[in-house]
């Protein structure tokens, strides 16, 4: 299937992006927009929901799989030259601070190229920033539907030239509670010099102790 570089599920990319971009900014207070690292959108959008592979166990993962944990959603590409690698390198500085809570938090990176994004490349390219990340990889239909869900952005212009080979995606970070609830967006992460770490974490570390940890059989039940 060939992706058209200026539409995206019928509807021309400009916009989708202004469409997108004004989501964001309806949620920023004037004056504030520019500053804005966590975005509130309890309430704005669904709950997490989809259905694809894993790329460290290969098998079909779904959002009950991580019921009872925090999860960090981010639509990207391997062959990502500066947002991706940035964001990545970024999310395992917030690892690092969560400390203990970040054994209920999941960094589900999903990839947007899965023409080349294979589970195996996958796999190692996450673990070159943080072993604790996870991929996702989905067949068209399933990457589509979870990008109408959360309104994501993205293209890809494929081409047996790779310099013609062209990739774009929105940057945003979703974060769901333990619940599955969509909590915040993260809205900057890959394009600024200096992050508010400390608010994304205390973010992080409110939704993590809110709600109380899982029984054996919820686990156990999410597991199945």
């Amino acid at each position: 299937m060939r992706h058209n570089e200026q539409m995206l599920f019928g509807i021309p990319r400009p916009l989708l992006f202004f469409g997108a971009m004004a989501l964001v900014l309806w949620t920023v207070p004037q004056g504030h927009a520019a500053r804005r690292d966590v975005i509130n959108i309890a309430g704005m959008l669904p709950p997490l929901q989809f259905r694809m592979r894993e790329a460290s166990t290969r098998q079909p993962v779904s959002a009950a799989t991580f019921r009872g944990k925090v999860v960090m959603l981010y639509f990207g590409y391997t062959n990502c030259p500066d947002v991706c690698p940035d964001t990545l390198y970024k999310i395992h500085r917030i690892f690092e601070h969560l400390g203990r809570d970040a054994g209920r938090t999941v960094f589900l990176f999903v990839t947007v190229d899965p023409h080349r994004d294979r589970l195996a490349g996958l796999k190692k390219y996450l673990a070159l920033f943080d072993p604790r990340f996870q991929g996702l990889r989905g067949n068209p239909n399933q990457l589509y539907s979870l990008a109408r869900r959360y309104r994501v952005v993205f293209s890809v212009h494929r081409s047996t030239d790779m310099l013609r080979y062209r990739v774009t995606h929105s940057s945003s970070i979703y974060v769901f509670g333990p619940h599955g609830n969509a909590r915040y967006l993260i809205a900057r992460l890959g394009v600024t010099q200096h992050p508010n770490y400390d608010l994304i974490v205390n973010k992080l570390k409110s939704l993590v102790n809110a709600s109380p940890r899982p029984s054996f059989f919820t686990w156990l039940a999410a597991r199945g």
